[in-house]
């Protein structure tokens, strides 16, 4: 599969090549990066044919958002997708983030607000901080405690954008299953942000979430795909889920590598292709710090992995055997 082959997000008329940039890292998740970094890896991306970035305005408390308009606003705006996300705006006085994970980045914290008003002026304070008027996609970002008001505000709002024309598709971006699969069932979604859900070691979005997604024609767009690292490079100290890996973790991410190695394909190129497998995941987006890394994920998004890898995989019990493959 190439990296650079375009698909349409749901029934919409947004299309997306079939890996993506995420920019969570180039906001400084878990260590600060130099700009010089991030705008190189972006060129990377755009020169290896990648044409979807997703940002957000929580990633750096603005810096993403920040870096992805410098890096994108000269490039001919017919040839990429940018989606952004609503749900977190970045004030000055507000309280610091519990368990702040960015790094080097402006002092502003992030304010919930799934509000009609205080989503539209999310969308608003973005356009501004990007210098891109056309946003394709609007995530509602990390709405766990605020179902309701997602549902009924957040949701609200997108659906008059999108009706008038202003975005391309309306999607929802989480770390969990469930609520997604709340909100396909009751409202028109176009497309999902599912992040770490769908993974090598984590596959709770197949029993209900994907089926649900099919039957909807809601596009998954897979992210977290190494869940925060450790099925980059699984080792004590790798990160799961933003937080340290438990020993568990490390030894199950070790018995995937092992069985990856045996077929002489490295573990980041099986985690980066197998959401792929199910046909409600169109895309993937990956998180990258250096032109290098961005160079390397292509790498891996396009190598051969021969269908008795994913044989063995379920034979060994490290995958369901109801689970798609590639």
């Amino acid at each position: 599969m190439k990296a650079s082959e375009r698909v349409r997000l749901g029934r919409t008329s947004v299309t997306v090549t079939r890996l993506g940039l995420g920019t969570a890292p180039l906001g400084g998740l878990f260590q600060p990066v130099a700009e010089e970094d991030a705008l190189g890896t972006f060129e990377a991306a755009w020169n290896l044919g990648l044409r979807f970035f997703d940002t957000a305005p929580l990633y750096g408390y603005t810096l993403a958002e920040l870096r992805t308009g410098k890096a994108l606003r000269d490039k001919p705006r017919s040839e990429y997708a940018l989606a952004t996300k609503v749900g977190r705006l970045l004030r000055a006085d507000a309280p610091p983030e519990p368990g702040q994970t960015y790094f080097g980045t402006p002092r502003l914290n992030p304010v919930f607000d799934f509000s009609y008003d205080g989503v539209m002026r999310s969308v608003d304070e973005s356009r501004e901080r990007l210098g891109i008027e056309r946003l394709d996609v609007l995530h509602i970002h990390d709405p766990d405690n605020h179902f309701d008001e997602a549902l009924h505000d957040a949701y609200r709002a997108l659906d008059h954008l999108r009706t008038a024309g202003e975005i391309g598709a309306v999607g929802a971006g989480m770390n969990q299953a469930e609520m997604l699969t709340e909100l396909a069932r009751r409202a028109d979604f176009d497309c999902f942000l599912l992040a770490g859900r769908y993974t090598l070691l984590d596959q709770v979005a197949l029993k209900e979430l994907l089926p649900v997604c099919l039957e909807r024609g809601t596009t998954i767009i897979a992210g977290g795909v190494f869940n925060s690292g450790i099925l980059a490079d699984p080792k004590p100290g790798a990160k799961y889920n933003y937080v340290n890996a438990s020993p568990e973790i490390i030894e199950k991410a070790e018995r995937l590598r092992a069985a990856c190695e045996r077929h002489g394909v490295p573990l980041r190129a099986a985690a980066l292709q197998f959401p792929l497998g199910h046909p409600a995941v169109s895309c993937v987006v990956v998180g990258c710090v250096t032109a290098a890394e961005m160079q390397d994920s292509v790498r891996m998004f396009e190598t051969e992995i021969p269908p008795e890898l994913w044989a063995d995989l379920k034979a060994e019990r490290l995958l369901p055997e109801e689970a798609p493959t590639p």
